[in-house]
């Protein structure tokens, strides 16, 4: 195991958030787990704002260099926008003496829009005023850091004209114009001076977009809701066919090309990108991205739908084929818990809950699995075998039955399934918010459990996917059969693997290039 995935001395009398046995974990292990598992909105055991300040004291007890890494590995790899901008904020705070601040804000600026989202983020977190030279107000911030300003300097070269104006909006606290005056980026030659110089006179040309093209029918008057409706379908099917509606912008709009009822090659035209290997790779698309628009999709009466539901299938099957599955030699058991606390939206104004996440990334896990038992814990334990294909509606049937094991989070319930049956199990995965808790107060804990277990299956071993980063868990991973991963993104599991071949997350975030 990794020097880095240790505990503190005093770990054992820890109690988590629900008041059972747990393990705090070193500061960069809970900078890691906290980090890929935040979208800086309200949990169920912890506030937004709270969040933000652990995240904030976890940086200044951390090497600079691991913040740094972490910090570009959440924006590439586990394409997480808004924690690593803070990652780098509070990093600013803390280090100095090089150009390491600078590197990394190059790596995690990879939309236009980032610019002036790291700077309203340095804004609030520092306690400033940002603004620009527009109207009457000063031009204040006289304190942006230098080695921010200097990595933006660099972030303003990466991007063209259409991608600045696709972010040029009003409306926002800290403007693409505002952002310019502030960082007084050097133009690489006289081309990219002329597009700074739209920027100062807000010239840039409207972009094509689904945003901009819908916005502006949306100002027409029609004679009736039909011919309304008609004129959205035929703008729909011109995006469609125009091949420049992203992957995102597809996929956040499935439901409305069904409601403007666009005609069926168009539907198949956006199930054949939608399925494609190739425009899923490169989308970076979350799994639980495919669930959310397969649960809306669910109930429209459209003769279509299931053209769109089967594409949705094959796209996230798609996601799966690079995760690195088990054979027929090895057992594994995958365990979701459907407690109460991963009812908790991973942020806001999403239906998305922790609880879904967990779903579909075991779904994932298990289609690569050739010997696998899945099921459900929370008040108890209980087996729900599934085929292999179908993940979405295999979570589809675990919606089902989660009600029928109760909503607390008694892991140990799993682990004692286990030992009483004298099943052994080679792996144990468990996707859970790790807030493990023994709602029967009969004194069994996880940990004691598996302590028992392992006199059965000594070579088993313990994998907890931590979904919610609440900064311990139920049981110490000091010990080399029980490992921790966590985040939302299919890119866990190249932890995973990591850890099959004697590594850990913390090493291979350690080997991100800054």
């Amino acid at each position: 195991m990794s020097t880095f995935n240790t505990f503190a001395k005093e770990s054992t009398t820890k109690l988590n958030r629900a008041g059972g046995e747990a393990f705090a974990l070193t500061p960069e292990l809970e900078l890691y787990t906290t980090v890929v598992t935040a979208s800086l909105s309200n949990k169920f055991y912890e506030t937004a704002s709270e969040r933000i300040d652990r995240i904030a004291s976890l940086v200044g007890r951390c090497d600079a260099h691991f913040v740094a890494q972490l910090a570009v590995y959440a924006r590439q790899k586990m394409n997480l926008r808004s924690v690593p901008l803070l990652l780098v904020v509070e990093l600013a705070k803390v280090h100095s003496g090089d150009d390491l601040v600078s590197r990394t804000v190059e790596k995690v600026i990879m939309r236009a829009d980032e610019i002036m989202e790291l700077l309203s983020c340095y804004q609030w977190r520092n306690k400033n005023n940002i603004s620009g030279t527009g109207g009457n107000t000063p031009k204040k911030l006289g304190k942006l850091s230098h080695q921010i300003q200097v990595g933006l300097q660099r972030a303003f070269n990466k991007f063209d004209e259409y991608q600045f104006a696709k972010y040029d909006r009003d409306g926002l606290e800290v403007k693409l114009r505002d952002a310019l005056f502030l960082v007084h980026p050097k133009a690489k030659d006289e081309t990219q001076q002329a597009l700074f110089d739209k920027i100062v006179n807000r010239t840039l040309e409207t972009p094509y977009t689904w945003e901009t093209e819908l916005s502006a029918l949306g100002q027409k008057v029609f004679g009736s809701e039909a011919a309304k409706k008609d004129s959205f379908a035929a703008k729909w099917e011109e995006l469609i066919e125009s091949g420049k509606l992203g992957y995102m912008a597809m996929l956040r709009n499935l439901r409305n090309f069904l409601l403007f009822d666009i005609s069926r090659d168009k539907i198949k035209d956006v199930a054949d990108r939608l399925s494609d290997e190739y425009e899923v790779y490169c989308s970076k698309q979350f799994p639980f991205r495919f669930l959310s628009a397969y649960k809306e999709l669910k109930p429209i009466a459209n003769g279509k739908t299931t053209i769109l539901l089967d594409a949705l299938e094959k796209a996230v099957l798609a996601s799966a084929q690079n995760i690195d599955g088990f054979d027929e030699n090895s057992r594994v058991l995958i365990a979701c818990d459907v407690s109460g606390s991963m009812r908790s939206p991973i942020c806001r104004n999403s239906s998305v809950e922790n609880y879904d996440v967990g779903l579909v990334l075991a779904m994932l896990l298990k289609n690569r699995c050739e010997n696998v038992v899945s099921g459900l814990f929370g008040d108890t334990w209980k087996v729900i075998n599934l085929p292999s294909s179908g993940i979405l509606s295999n979570v589809d049937a675990l919606y089902a039955q989660a009600g029928s094991v109760g909503y607390s989070t008694n892991g140990f319930k799993v682990i004692e399934y286990l030992r009483t049956n004298n099943i052994i199990m080679d792996k144990v995965m468990m996707f859970t918010d790790c807030q493990m808790w023994n709602s029967y107060s009969t004194g069994q804990t996880i940990r004691k459990e598996w302590d028992e277990y392992k006199k059965i299956a000594p070579n088993a071993k313990l994998y907890l996917f931590d979904l919610a980063g609440y900064g311990a868990v139920p049981l110490d991973i000091v010990r080399e059969d029980v490992y921790l991963i966590a985040g939302w993104s299919d890119r866990i599991f190249e932890i995973l693997t990591a850890i099959e071949n004697g590594s850990s997350a913390i090493e291979m975030i350690r080997k991100t290039e800054i």
